[in-house]
């Protein structure tokens, strides 16, 4: 039971479920007010409860201390980030959740490209078909 806390699918399924409390909790969050304005607010509420989950933990590092690389990349990932939360949120605001957020999920095809692509990573022709799948549904669901 302990290696479940450690393994990648635990957390991969906890964060399936935040995913899902965000939609619902965005959807009926950005009703009456601006999408973008509701995405600062939420960005504010992650900064600060990361802030104070890095500083309890005593996991704080110098940014001197870490490569431009690694500088570079997750500032260019944070970017992407926002823009996919204002993305998220209008898309929200303007449509059904259970819609949304399938489509948001295409990310799963987009990832498994990229990482082919530029990663060099490889998915077996059972992944590519899972990938498929997905890709499918989400097409499905959004459609319905």
């Amino acid at each position: 039971m302990a290696a479940f806390w450690v393994s990648w699918q635990f957390w991969a399924l906890l964060a399936a479920g935040f995913a899902a409390l965000t939609a619902i909790f965005g959807k009926v969050g950005v009703a009456g007010i601006d999408s973008d304005f509701a995405t600062f607010l939420r960005t504010i509420v992650v900064a600060v409860l990361l802030g104070l989950l890095v500083w309890a933990t005593g996991k704080a590092q110098s940014l001197s201390a870490l490569s431009s690389k690694t500088l570079v990349f997750l500032t260019l990932s944070g970017i992407a980030t926002g823009a996919s939360w204002l993305c998220y949120f209008r898309a929200l605001q303007i449509g059904k959740a259970a819609q949304v957020a399938p489509v948001d999920k295409l990310s799963v095809v987009f990832v498994a490209v990229f990482a082919t692509l530029f990663l060099g990573e490889s998915l077996s022709p059972l992944a590519w078909g899972g990938i498929g799948f997905i890709a499918l549904g989400a097409v499905m669901v959004s459609l319905g």
